[in-house]
């Protein structure tokens, strides 16, 4: 009889991870006795994943508040800058937010509206649309987006971002000014001096600021790319992909971690004869419905990973199958007529009806999507997610 169960996904547990700790080692030994304990048995092409926290936590990269205003007034000049387009997120922005409030003497702080870039709404578009707002072309100072709409909580937090900024970088000795605006270019009516805080359209907002006549032009990706007095460091997102670690301090998003990945993918061959994938993941790639947040915060769902993870997935539409090319068939001829069109698939499916429906996205991010909601971002404990089948199809015994 064909094996009856697809795809499993197992949230790991593993010992607090600190500073120096050697995770190729940690995840191995933590994985097998996973097994040992569970009754389950390592199979190729299972896949190890494990979270872009512990990654960061184990090479000790973390930065301070007077790190970040160290490189900020160096790389923006310390007088005036404009802040533009941040998320509203205690855990992702505030502590950053402190750091660079310290490395100027005035920050104009340019939100985008209706929602920042992963989704928190500022103000509901029904509200916005009966107030004759237009996102695309209107810029809103302070005043007018509290005559217009008012103090307005996070459905989630409880959390009046605008006001919780102000004065976050009131308390960090640096003077506020807030707008409201989309377009970047908005902000050279106020300073020259730029740091775009968007996470994904980052490339677009520094080349029109830049094009627009801007003097400096940075990224959050562009801060903490190396030491500064013994700081952790990114070199390629820099302070994108952080998170709160104390009020004073962040942990960085990992950084090279390539060699790691293939470190346990080598040692797991050794230890059970093998061969697994393994990953780095942080924030999956979906969007809740109810608060219309987009999960991915980090510049990157995946930022190392082995070979066997790369591409999309290249399968087929049962259901295409089973309603058009075997419609008249039931039962075991069903059965063994979608199998055999599933052994002949040959090649490249993209464009093909019969894969229409398929999720057209890279395997990284779909399988770093079903790591975040096994493993969570709580007290489940779970760092290591090991995934079973996730390769297997209908046909696999």
């Amino acid at each position: 009889m064909s094996r009856m169960v697809g795809t499993i996904s197992r949230g790991v547990r593993a010992p607090i991870i600190r500073s120096g700790d050697d995770l190729s080692q940690i995840v191995p030994a933590s994985v097998l006795e996973a097994a040992a304990e569970d009754g389950f048995s390592v199979r190729d092409r299972d896949i190890i994943a494990m979270t872009e926290a512990i990654v960061a936590r184990a090479q000790g990269n973390y930065a301070s508040v007077d790190h970040i205003a160290a490189d900020v007034r160096a790389k923006l000049g310390g007088e005036t800058i404009g802040v533009i387009f941040p998320i509203l997120s205690r855990n992702r922005f505030a502590i950053c937010l402190r750091g660079i409030a310290k490395g100027a003497k005035k920050v104009v702080l340019m939100l985008s509206y209706p929602s920042d870039e992963v989704g928190n709404h500022l103000i509901d578009v029904d509200v916005m649309d009966e107030k004759g707002i237009d996102p695309y072309q209107d810029v809103l100072t302070l005043e007018r987006y509290r005559e217009l709409f008012g103090y307005t909580t996070h459905p989630f937090t409880g959390v009046d971002y605008v006001a919780y900024y102000a004065d976050l970088i009131r308390e960090s000795g640096a003077e506020v000014e807030i707008i409201f605006a989309n377009d970047p270019r908005a902000i050279l009516k106020y300073t020259k001096n730029v740091l775009a805080c968007d996470i994904h359209t980052r490339k677009r907002t520094k080349r029109l600021l830049k094009a627009a006549g801007a003097e400096r032009v940075f990224g959050l990706d562009d801060i903490l790319t190396a030491p500064v007095d013994g700081s952790g460091y990114n070199e390629k997102y820099g302070l994108l992909g952080s998170n709160k670690s104390t009020e004073e301090t962040v942990k960085l998003f990992p950084r090279e971690c390539q060699d790691l990945v293939e470190s346990i993918q080598k040692i797991m061959l050794e230890k059970t004869g093998k061969h697994v994938e393994v990953m780095v993941y942080g924030d999956g790639a979906f969007k809740d419905p109810v608060g219309k947040i987009w999960e991915l915060a980090d510049p990157v769902v995946s930022p190392a990973y082995t070979a066997g993870l790369e591409g999309t997935p290249n399968e087929l539409k049962l259901k295409y199958l089973a309603d058009n090319d075997f419609a008249d068939l039931s039962g075991e001829a069903l059965r063994d007529a979608i199998k055999a069109e599933i052994q002949k698939k040959d090649g490249s499916l993209v464009g093909k009806m019969v894969s229409e429906g398929t999720t057209p996205r890279r395997l990284t991010d779909l399988i770093g999507s079903l790591c975040d909601l096994t493993s969570g971002s709580g007290d489940k404990g779970t760092p290591i997610v090991y995934i079973q089948g996730y390769f297997d199809n209908y046909t696999t015994e």
